[in-house]
């Protein structure tokens, strides 16, 4: 069983990752015999681009969708003068 954080999905289960995670996930989800996403976003079909889509419906059986996704940005801190 694959559990693994996906950037959004549509309805069917098709998946996008973001950033590193498309290094390692889209390969194990084809490995795995059960495979449930994280997301932060479902979308409707239709709404992802087909070439953008790293993961097909096929290979995933679960879509969760996350809670309290923060988006962090560092703010720069400098002396005063």
């Amino acid at each position: 069983m694959l559990l693994t954080k996906c950037f959004k999905a549509d309805k069917s289960g098709n998946v996008i990752y973001n950033k590193t995670a498309r290094n390692f996930n889209a390969v194990m989800a084809g490995a795995a015999k059960t495979t449930i996403c994280e997301v932060e976003e479902i979308v409707n079909i239709g709404e992802l681009e087909p070439d953008n889509i790293h993961t097909p419906n096929i290979f995933i059986q679960r879509l969760i969708v996350g809670k309290k996704y923060e988006k962090r940005i560092e703010q720069l801190t400098v002396r005063e003068k």
